[in-house]
């Protein structure tokens, strides 16, 4: 008899199936790794399993312990399913925007499922990875799993996943794979097999508006992020799981093409996946049309469908958040810029000098950049006047004593639609490209755009 000892043995060795009908004629091949074919319906039994494992092996978990953790769904789905078949106890901390399917499905596995505001920076003591950090601190015998930062995370699919796709495709002989960046460690470990081969084929990344993965990795800053509706893609603070150097390029994707996606593959293809999915395959399905026959690209498909029956796979829920609608895009940030002068400042620069700069020039915000011209700072009308106002900033004060630290950075190839989130939070967007400064932008730039678009 042909029997595994038990279910942790039967995760891994998914398929990859040929995509056919969502496949534009004289695109490239398309091959979905169906990893909702894990026995907990994830990609993230591989990860959750591997670390936990890791975690026994360095004496971080013993028998009666706790296995803590921070999840969207999936990796406490792996865990969960880890934990009861090595007998732990586990308690998982879950945004309030996850699908009742997966608190139902934790629950069921015997976890304690603690559910927190989606809503809140992340620095807020109620944000649901310092929940997990807190409850792990409080607890005796547990281990916090932190899959955003874990090194065991990319190790996992270093090892497990992206070996398997090599060997699934004779020795890696495909174009690209592409790859979400949730926490990161799938994207992250399947790239650094495939750069430790040498490998020519190219590591994309695809990352949801509201994000700060795609800005991270396309200037070395997080944007600012806002909600956004998929589950399992993307996050909104920064990764150490997540590793942008064996990453080629990345794309961003909206909830309206990873829920309308996702659909057609259900539909079309038979293959029951949820809305991350869909994303990557919107990307993938993108870049066959543009590298043409002859070429080869594997689309990792991380979940189930089973997670979202009562969401996006709903007709009604769909129409209620308007994703039956046809939608039309915005098009790109670098529409808005105008070839302007950018007006920055360096720290040495004196206040006098600044308010000088701002009255001339009409502005009420400077970028604050270093030597090479890359962005350190800001300073804000607002900055200045509370300064003045209490007596601690002068005339020949210095902007290094009155800078706050930048944020709204957004890239040129960005979608417009990441400017609401910035502008949401009360900041201007800074556009860079390369490490540079290319533009500012403001609420009235985006007005008088739309306005002429009109």
């Amino acid at each position: 008899m042909r029997v595994h000892d038990n279910i942790l043995q039967a995760i891994g060795a998914t398929p990859l199936v040929r995509l056919r009908r969502v496949v534009e004629p004289g695109s490239a091949e398309v091959f979905a790794k169906c990893e909702f074919l894990n026995p907990a319906g994830s990609i993230k039994d591989r990860m959750a399993c591997y670390i936990i494992g890791k975690a026994e092996q360095a004496g971080l978990l013993k028998p009666g312990g706790t296995i803590v953790e921070n999840t969207s769904g999936n990796t406490g789905m792996g865990a969960a399913m880890t934990a009861a078949a090595k007998g732990y106890r586990c308690v998982f901390t879950m945004p309030d925007k996850m699908s009742q399917e997966k608190i139902d499905g934790l629950r069921a596995f015997g976890a304690e499922v603690i559910i927190t505001p989606t809503d809140v920076p992340g620095d807020s003591p109620d944000h649901y990875v310092n929940v997990a950090k807190r409850i792990a601190s409080e607890t005796p015998g547990s281990f916090y799993m932190d899959q955003y930062h874990s090194e065991w995370n990319i190790e996992a699919h270093e090892v497990l996943t992206g070996a398997e796709i090599w060997e699934q495709t004779d020795g890696g002989q495909i174009d690209a794979i592409v790859a979400g960046t949730g926490t990161g460690g799938t994207i992250s470990g399947i790239g650094r097999f495939f750069k430790k081969k040498d490998s020519p084929c190219k590591i994309i990344g695809v990352d949801p508006l509201g994000s700060v993965h795609y800005n991270v990795f396309k200037t070395g800053e997080p944007s600012t992020p806002y909600v956004y509706k998929v589950e399992g893609l993307g996050e909104d603070i920064v990764c150490r799981a997540f590793d942008p150097s064996v990453v080629d390029e990345m794309y961003q994707v909206s909830d309206y093409e990873c829920f309308t996606t996702a659909r057609r593959l259900v539909r079309e293809e038979g293959l029951f996946c949820g809305g991350s999915s869909g994303g990557m395959a919107h990307i993938a399905l993108r870049l066959a049309k543009e590298m043409g026959p002859g070429k080869k690209i594997v689309v990792i498909l991380p979940d189930s469908g089973t997670r979202y029956v009562t969401k996006f796979l709903n007709d009604e829920w769909m129409k209620m958040h308007g994703f039956l609608e046809p939608q039309r895009g915005l098009g790109h940030i670098e529409l808005l810029l105008n070839g302007r002068e950018i007006i920055t400042t360096t720290e040495a620069s004196t206040v006098s000098h600044l308010i000088d700069t701002m009255r001339t020039r009409g502005v009420s915000q400077i970028p604050v950049v270093d030597q090479h011209g890359k962005p350190i700072g800001m300073v804000h009308e607002v900055d200045l006047l509370r300064g003045l106002q209490e007596g601690r900033v002068r005339g020949e004060t210095t902007v290094r004593d009155i800078e706050c630290s930048i944020s709204g950075l957004v890239h040129p190839k960005a979608r417009i639609e990441e400017l609401y989130g910035v502008f949401a939070a009360d900041q201007a967007a800074i556009v860079v490209d390369e490490g540079k400064i290319v533009g500012v932008l403001t609420e009235i730039d985006l007005i008088e755009h739309l306005a002429r678009q009109r």
